[in-house]
């Protein structure tokens, strides 16, 4: 984390198949279940951790937003080669960005399909 982060929230990001479908539920860092959703009061980092349990090999490829030119959130990076999906936020503007996290997958057929996931939201409020 760099030193103009101050928060950071991890969240795992647990994706499992049900009937071939997949499904995305989340955790905190201690694996309590939690919302996929963040609020912000100060500058900070927003891990998202993948948790492949479908055996279709998996990777964060990066985050589709409704309104990318908002301001919400600063900067997407995808590090440990795919397993993580990094948004930095200055928390400079106030408000709400909804996206959907991009994953890949190495499933022989369907390699060049992508997932999204439902939509997780940041919100940025005045501290």
């Amino acid at each position: 984390m760099s030193a103009l982060n101050n928060q950071e929230t991890i969240i795992n990001v647990i994706v499992t198949l049900e009937n071939n479908q997949p499904i995305f539920s989340y955790t905190d860092e201690n694996n309590n279940p939690r919302s996929g959703d963040v609020i912000m009061t100060e500058n900070g980092l927003i891990s998202y951790n993948l948790i492949d349990k479908t055996a279709r090999g998996l990777a964060f490829v990066g985050a589709a937003f409704s309104t990318p030119f908002d301001g919400v959130i600063d900067q997407v990076q995808v590090v440990n080669n795919g397993n993580t999906l990094q948004l930095s936020d200055t928390d400079q503007v106030i408000g709400n960005t909804e996206f959907r996290l991009i994953l890949s997958n190495s499933t022989p057929g369907f390699s060049s399909h992508l997932l999204l996931s439902p939509d997780p939201e940041v919100i940025n409020r005045p501290s």
